[in-house]
């Protein structure tokens, strides 16, 4: 039975900068890059190609000793051009030469009905083998999904309430077959439902609408509300020793490329955003895309900030970084390395903030008010502050004052009772954003997820 939530709590960050609905004809880089950085928990990547190796999209590149059976695989054809390491040899990249017309490695194809009439078993072999598997990823910890597991259900969020975030429902346009085809499959590994998870104040998209074999919900309110994590909390809470997966819409929709056509399709539609974009909008790459040609002659000045994602879970990048696996959108604002003596306490009408005694007037902005913000966190670290807003901000019956403090301290019983099996880095990342004691919830909260998981 469907379900309605509607959302008291949170905290939307309107920024100027976002993408108009069109495609750019801009050129395809000339690399791409598979980084194993993107896959939280993967400590043992095995690499299966060398420098001067010839793949196809589809080729295996990696993949991690923990999960044998899991590949993770090339998104073009192309020459393998370099290995990047870091520190003891660290796998940081995998970069690849694209040829001009990709390649594809040949997989089973199959009908509708042979989907329907396909094993567990065969699905999940062609899934590892094809490289669409690292879509899914587990709760709790963040990982991608043991394969040996059943989840309990799986859910699928069908819109971002992040700053800047792509539109869903544009970036799938056209892709109705493929996203049931990928339901379809889904289906087999769960005894449980697929919750479809809707925003209630919008429209439901073609490509969401009349889908099988899914519960629809409807989820409002401001920004987590996109977060599946919060749907989860809502919907279907996860207790000690339940394994749930979630997925993207994209996700779902490269599985049923896989089952329709018989190839690993990496091709997606990225946003480039921010309000340092002279023209923000939609390019047509693939994963793992170098942002170099999206950003060439669209940048208003140097002195920028790129970052693969949105500004609160983000990872920064080069101008001639890549995408990161999980991303599709590129965000580009100021850098922040100044100093502002008493900026928290000038009035002004300029800073977004939830804390209406920092920037004095800026709770008298309108609702619709678009922001230009910059990397400065206006302060640096200090003692921990029980404020209470983190509770204001975050729909989630988590104490997450208590639950921090217990995993700076690790106090794993209070670590576990505080709800940490229900979080990952993005459902605190807008605590991180309106803490006074500017701390890296994100990181600590991987850090309790760790201590947690390898004790």
């Amino acid at each position: 039975m469907s379900k309605i939530v509607k959302l008291k709590k949170g905290f939307d960050i309107n920024l100027a900068g976002k993408a108009e609905k069109r495609i750019s004809d801009s050129s395809q880089p000339e690399t791409f890059a598979l980084k194993p950085t993107n896959f939280v928990g993967m400590l043992r990547p095995k690499l299966l190609v060398a420098e001067g190796d010839n793949v196809k999209a589809g080729t295996p590149v990696l993949y991690n000793k923990m999960q044998e059976d899991i590949m993770y695989c090339s998104p073009v054809s192309g020459e393998i051009v370099e290995v990047k390491r870091g520190a003891k040899r660290k796998i940081l990249e995998i970069k690849i030469l694209a040829d001009k017309e990709i390649e594809y490695e040949v997989f089973p194809s199959h009908n509708v009905s042979e989907i329907y009439n396909l094993s567990k078993e065969d699905a999940q072999s062609i899934m590892l083998k094809g490289g669409v598997w690292p879509n899914l990823i587990q709760r709790p910890y963040g990982i991608v999904a043991n394969e040996a597991d059943t989840p309990k259900a799986i859910f699928i969020s069908a819109f971002d309430t992040h700053p800047l975030a792509a539109d869903t429902a544009y970036t799938l346009k056209g892709q109705d077959e493929a996203f049931q085809a990928g339901i379809n499959i889904l289906k087999k590994f769960t005894e449980g439902r697929i919750h479809l998870n809707h925003d209630l104040d919008g429209e439901v998209s073609t490509i969401f609408a009349n889908v099988q074999n899914v519960q629809d919900n409807k989820i409002s309110g401001a920004h987590p509300a996109g977060n599946v994590g919060v749907q989860i909390h809502h919907i279907d809470p996860m207790n000690k020793g339940e394994v749930a997966w979630t997925i993207s819409p994209y996700g779902v929709t490269q599985i049923g490329k896989l089952f329709l056509e018989g190839k690993y399709d990496a091709s997606k539609l990225v946003a480039l955003t921010g309000s340092e974009v002279e023209t923000p909008q939609y390019y047509s790459t693939y994963t793992g895309a170098c942002i170099n040609k999206m950003i060439d002659g669209n940048i208003k000045q140097d002195h920028v900030r790129y970052i693969s994602g949105n500004v609160l879970t983000g990872e920064k990048i080069e101008s001639n970084g890549y995408l990161n696996f999980y991303d599709n959108s590129v965000t580009v604002i100021p850098e922040g390395d100044y100093e502002e003596a008493f900026g928290w306490i000038l009035p002004t009408k300029n800073k977004v903030s939830f804390h209406k005694a920092f920037g004095l007037l800026s709770f008298m902005n309108k609702a619709n008010k678009e922001y230009v913000v910059d990397t400065n966190v206006h302060g640096e670290k200090r003692a921990f502050v029980m404020t209470g807003a983190f509770e204001k901000v975050v729909p989630m019956d988590i104490y997450f004052d208590y639950l921090f403090k217990a995993i700076l301290a690790e106090d794993f019983d209070n670590i576990e009772a505080l709800g940490i099996y229900e979080l990952i880095e993005e459902d605190v990342a807008i605590c991180e954003f309106i803490d006074v004691s500017k701390h890296d919830l994100q990181s600590i909260l991987r850090e309790g997820l760790t201590l947690i998981q390898t004790s």
